[in-house]
């Protein structure tokens, strides 16, 4: 059996994976001194990394992957999630007395802001999107925590029956359009639409293919640079009145 070094440099593209390593950063709030205290490695040979001075290497990677839980094969190829036991976004059934809006001086200011947006329709500015006279009401939910997070309306059935019409979307903005979850549900925003889509990997780097779950829809590839601005769909919330 052989046995590799510990330090071994391994074949990868070494900008990708330190801009990875960036985003875990900025998506866990962490420091560089934290994020290296987290992996136990020095500062400064963490700092060259990401800098390009030092080649990613096998140790490198295998601390992270088991101190932080992230996915290898993500790390490397940024195939996959970033975390191995992230799952696909999360559905919610809820009353709909829990998402019924009051006036926005009545509402008590707790848990997750809803807007009144049609997330796919209409022609507000990104602007104008999430600003306060927009929140009409908050819901308090379980796995609905982060302040970046924010709930939207759907209409539509292109993305039926994981996405119905009149459903609600937790939303989270993205700093990176470049990081896509592929396979994952998003908000995509174009210079004259927005929808709700699934976003898979296309075999030219310059494009993406967006799916609907609806079969009767058709896929749609578009170039990447199209793209103005993305969101992460971290919830589905199924409303019933029945409830």
């Amino acid at each position: 059996m052989v046995i590799l070094p510990q330090n071994k440099c391994i074949t990868m593209d070494n900008n990708a994976v330190a801009e990875r390593i960036k985003f875990l950063m900025k998506e866990l709030n962490y420091r560089q001194v934290d994020f290296a205290q987290k992996i136990d490695i020095d500062t400064s040979n963490l700092s060259k990394y990401l800098n390009g001075r030092l080649a990613m290497s096998e140790a490198l990677i295998n601390k992270i992957v088991v101190n932080l839980g992230v996915s290898k094969q993500w790390l490397e190829t940024g195939e996959d999630l970033p975390f191995a036991k992230q799952q696909p976004q999360q559905l919610v059934t809820v009353p709909d007395t829990r998402i019924v809006t009051e006036p926005s001086a009545a509402v008590t200011k707790r848990g997750t802001p809803v807007y009144d947006i049609d997330v796919t329709a209409g022609y507000l500015p990104q602007a104008r999107m999430f600003t306060d006279d927009q929140i009409v009401g908050y819901v308090d939910l379980p796995d609905m925590t982060s302040s970046q997070c924010r709930i939207v309306r759907v209409s539509g059935d292109s993305m039926s029956p994981v996405i119905r019409n009149g459903d609600y979307i937790a939303v989270r903005e993205l700093s990176n359009l470049r990081q896509i979850f592929w396979g994952q549900i998003y908000v995509v925003i174009l210079d004259d639409y927005r929808m709700v889509k699934y976003i898979r990997r296309h075999d030219d780097p310059a494009m993406v293919i967006l799916r609907s779950e609806n079969k009767r829809y058709d896929d749609m590839t578009i170039y990447r640079e199209e793209i103005r601005d993305l969101m992460f769909v971290q919830n589905i919330i199924h409303v019933d009145t029945r409830m």
